[in-house]
């Protein structure tokens, strides 16, 4: 697929889940923990899931943003997306896969005009395109 690139973000990590991170302007500068349940000492920083939950987030809300527009749709301001990032092994034992839900409020938009609307984002959003076809992301409407 050609995607018209307009900004491209750079960012690098050290020292690998207990390690740390940056972007290349300094806007985001982060200590890096392992959780218990992967087997780290849960320290106070933050992991790779969390800040895929909050990209994830924003991003979606950006695409139901621009489909809500296209339609003339006026979301509240106190719209949410809330995702669930998971990590385990993956069954055939190659590695580790993750999983995604994603949960959507609207308080004021009718609930099956807004399934309409979180469907059509999740094809507009540029996360969910890009992890389509390697994992199942479970979409709720609150």
């Amino acid at each position: 697929m050609s995607v018209d690139v307009k900004y491209t973000a750079h960012g690098f990590a050290t020292g690998g889940r207990a390690g740390a991170g940056a972007s290349d302007d300094g806007r985001i500068a982060v200590t890096l923990s392992v959780p218990k349940e992967l087997g780290g000492d849960s320290g106070p920083g933050t992991n790779p899931e969390q800040m895929f939950a909050i990209g994830y987030s924003a991003c979606f809300l950006g695409a139901l943003k621009f489909v809500a527009g296209k339609e003339s749709v006026k979301l509240p301001e106190t719209t949410k997306v809330s995702a669930a990032i998971g990590i385990g092994p993956r069954a055939d034992g190659g590695g580790f896969g993750i999983t995604a839900a994603l949960t959507i409020s609207a308080p004021e938009v009718e609930r099956a005009r807004l399934e309409d609307l979180v469907q059509k984002a999740h094809i507009v959003c540029p996360y969910s395109n890009a992890i389509t076809k390697t994992v199942d992301v479970q979409l709720t409407v609150a």
